[in-house]
């Protein structure tokens, strides 16, 4: 089990690719496993034929035991190991089926001694040879019989009485019988109007992970949102133009992402107190800027990729990240490193239609902040010479933060501040 991050200590086997006797070739994925951050594929440290493995799928195994083994066919040592794995398996095998046998010879023997307690009691009660032919032919047990009331000469059990509690014991065995099956007609009625009106759908284990980390969230951290309108004009204006060329000169794509990072990284150092986290009634001061970025996953799901020391960073840094954190996050091809360790996250809600969100924090942060839609708006412009009305490329910000540790009104300014860099973006700029 390879070492996938500082913060790793297990991880869990999702899925064989390969199975035992299959070909493996250098680098071949022969195992998928997934962590509490996230799942990868594991290739092949060697060229062979896998003999052995030594977990199941959805066992958890400590980094650095031994999963698998590969044998290479020309290796005679190797072939000498798989022999003797081999042999301790038959061993294993033969320890395992003589304690199961034994198993079943004891519980054999409980079963016989129950059986003959239950029909060989002692008894100083009289009964009949014809009262107990019937008992007999109905398997009523020694037990059972000592329990039946008597009518006759000092409460001896008649043929009589013997056959009125047949009687009885049928009646309310075919009573017990018709509301059982009444219960699992009814049962079986509201299953078929469950499964014809709904899907029934279970959590993958990301999902359980997602649902579980927003929970808990919620439970520590006394969440507030507020809420910021960005004149984004000048940004929008410099991507248009810029955007063709760096694409012909850099092979990648430029989004307003990277710029937006840019203006929050620059709000953070202004308001350093905002890159914290608690512990318990203890404030982690961060000096370092490690920003996550939220990303959508093809299935649905979330994860949150980290820029480590992102106030280090340039735009075409920044969007150099930006790209190659989304592309391999959608991939699957993160390091559980690559997702630990953020201290102040940004969602995209807008990229989604929504024109503003509540996001919630991603622990142990402080704050998270969420970028709704950019649209063109009718906007009251104010100039030297009067007031005019004017379209105007706008968005909404909305900072949702614990307000254990923030205060209303240091949310609110460092909010305003990552607005006022974007509405100040300088468009001379060059990249």
């Amino acid at each position: 089990m390879p070492k996938m991050g500082e913060s790793v200590a297990e991880a869990t086997i999702i899925k064989w690719v390969k199975n035992i006797g299959d070909s493996v070739e250098l680098d071949e994925t022969i195992v998928e496993i997934a962590t509490d951050k996230v799942d990868s594929e594991i290739p092949s440290i060697a060229k062979g034929i896998l003999v052995e493995q030594l977990y199941k799928e959805n066992d958890t195994v400590e980094v650095g035991k031994v999963i698998a083994v590969i044998e290479d066919e020309n290796n005679d040592d190797n072939q000498h190991f798989t022999e003797i794995s081999n042999n301790q398996d038959k061993q294993n095998d033969n320890q395992k089926k003589s304690e199961l046998i034994q198993n079943e010879k004891i519980i054999k023997t409980e079963k016989i001694s129950s059986n003959r307690e239950n029909t060989n009691i002692k008894t100083d009660k009289f009964y009949s040879p014809l009262v107990k032919n019937i008992a007999k032919k109905e398997g009523i047990s020694n037990l059972e019989l000592t329990n039946i009331k008597g009518s006759g000469k000092n409460n001896r059990v008649t043929k009589n009485d013997l056959i009125d509690y047949l009687n009885n014991k049928n009646q309310n065995k075919s009573h017990n019988d018709t509301q059982e099956n009444n219960f699992l007609h009814e049962k079986s009625s509201q299953e078929l109007n469950i499964n014809s009106d709904v899907e029934i759908i279970q959590m993958d284990r990301m999902r359980k992970l997602i649902a579980k980390h927003m929970i808990n969230s919620k439970s520590t951290s006394a969440h507030v949102t507020s809420f910021v309108e960005a004149d984004v004009s000048k940004i929008v204006e410099w991507r248009n133009r810029i955007k063709k060329r760096f694409l012909e000169r850099e092979g990648q794509k430029i989004t307003y992402t990277p710029i937006i990072f840019e203006a929050a990284i620059k709000a953070i150092k202004d308001f350093p107190l905002i890159n914290i986290s608690v512990d318990g009634d203890t404030i982690i001061k961060h000096k370092n800027i490690h920003l996550g970025m939220a990303t959508a996953l093809a299935s649905g799901n979330l994860i949150v990729p980290v820029i480590k020391k992102a106030q280090e960073k340039n735009i075409l840094g920044l969007t150099s990240s930006v790209n190659d954190l989304a592309l391999r996050a959608r991939e699957n091809k993160l390091n559980p490193d690559e997702i630990a360790g953020g201290t102040f996250t940004i969602t995209n809600v807008g990229s989604f239609g929504s024109i503003m969100g509540t996001p919630i924090i991603n622990q142990p942060q402080v704050a998270i902040l969420a970028l709704g839609k950019i649209q063109k708006k009718a906007t009251v412009i104010e100039t030297e010479f009067g007031d005019t009305i004017g379209i105007r490329s706008k968005m909404f910000l909305s900072l949702s933060y614990d307000h254990r540790v923030i205060d209303g009104a240091l949310g609110s300014k460092f909010l305003k501040r990552v607005a006022d860099y974007l509405e100040s973006f300088d468009t001379s700029r060059e990249i």
